[in-house]
């Protein structure tokens, strides 16, 4: 999917339910503005700078925005039937910081010419899954 600059503050800010980040162009993230730990997305209109890349994730999907040249480009992925052992959790950068940020593996079956055709795991992406409690405190 695609939007506009005009589009992408309205779409973020439709996304009940959902978890995650902003990046803006011009400055670093604000824990208090930019980050959704435990509350739905809402977003303010920046008169200098513009949604860089943002990240959210419900639980079953990872939506990722980024800018690129003149437009917004916002993948989703299903993530409900990711393997446990492959959602990974790290500490955040982040000062008083009481969250993890969790990013899910995702991997796709597919034959493997070098392997006599055999199905083979290859890794397609790595996605935003969320965020858990348990970071500094």
């Amino acid at each position: 999917m695609k939007k506009t600059q005009q589009e992408i503050i309205p779409y973020i800010n439709t996304l009940k339910g959902f978890r995650g980040y902003v990046q803006f162009s011009h400055r670093a993230i604000d824990k208090d503005r930019d980050l959704f730990f435990d509350r739905d997305p809402h977003v303010e209109d920046e008169k200098e700078g513009f949604v860089y890349e943002a990240h959210f994730s419900d639980g079953t999907t990872s939506i990722a925005i980024r800018q690129i040249n003149d437009a917004w480009f916002i993948d989703q992925t299903p993530i409900e039937h990711v393997e446990q052992n492959d959602i990974q959790s790290y500490e955040t950068k982040l000062k008083d910081s009481s969250y993890k940020v969790k990013m899910a593996q995702v991997w796709q079956e597919e034959a493997d010419p070098l392997c006599e055709g055999m199905m083979v795991k290859r890794l397609k992406k790595v996605v935003f899954a969320g965020f858990e409690k348990g970071g500094k405190q």
